[in-house]
């Protein structure tokens, strides 16, 4: 059937009829580039082809020191829930897990001030975070709180905790709403380090400004953005006519 089909081809061919055959399943390893040079009789340059069409395809994903694996369908996130990071990891299946990068009180810039609808001179919190599933990198999130609204949040630890969590049990904040867009972006250099992938891997950048009911008053809460790995996580749209 692929006689004539340049060899990369046919191992692309051969490794997508193992996924649909689920000779390898959800997020197990595929054979590694040595061992498909061997397979097939190809060079390196060809088997990584392979590799990185599948990839690009979204049939695989990788992990820096470990190998490529077939995508999970499974691990999807729905766009539209209004959760936290580490509830909808949670909602996945998998087990949370963040790393504190920055936590720092800064002037508001001008960005954050028409987004956040503050004053010149008022300040907030900048949280930089790293988020893990299954102690895979998943996103790296950047937050900005006003302190105004929230004094004395700075004296939490959110390497530990959830803003969520400490803004409505604490602050007694009805989180009502956010808007958010969304870009395909390439990972920077201090992105990728972050996130254990490769510069100019496609990431999906999020920026969103959230609202909740502060007092009885509707107002923004917070404002972020967020990349997240396209290698080993989808997200969907759930739609209703």
């Amino acid at each position: 059937m692929y006689e004539m089909a340049p060899k990369y081809y046919i191992i692309k061919q051969k490794i997508i009829e193992m996924i649909n055959s689920e000779e390898i399943g959800p997020d197990g390893q595929i054979p590694s580039e040595r061992e498909i040079m061997n397979m097939f009789d190809v060079s390196r340059i060809t088997a990584r082809k392979a590799i990185d069409d599948l990839v690009n395809e979204g049939y695989l994903y990788r992990i820096q020191g470990k190998g490529t694996f077939v995508k999970n369908d499974e691990h999807n996130q729905d766009l539209i829930s209004l959760m936290s990071c580490t509830e909808d990891i949670k909602r996945m299946g998998m087990t949370p897990s963040k790393r504190l990068i920055e936590a720092q009180v800064i002037p508001a810039d001008k960005v954050r001030i028409r987004k956040l609808q503050l004053m010149e001179g008022d300040k907030v919190l900048m949280l930089k975070r790293v988020y893990y599933a299954d102690e895979e990198p998943l996103n790296y999130t950047t937050t900005y709180l006003p302190i105004k609204l929230f004094p004395g949040i700075e004296k939490y630890d959110f390497g530990k905790e959830s803003v969520y969590s400490v803004l409505e049990n604490d602050y007694n904040v009805e989180i009502t709403n956010a808007t958010r867009t969304i870009e395909a972006v390439l990972a920077l250099d201090d992105v990728a380090d972050l996130l254990n992938i490769q510069p100019g891997e496609p990431l999906l950048l999020f920026r969103a400004v959230t609202m909740g009911k502060v007092n009885g008053r509707s107002v923004p809460i917070e404002t972020f953005k967020s990349y997240y790995r396209t290698d080993k996580f989808k997200f969907v749209i759930n739609q209703v006519r």
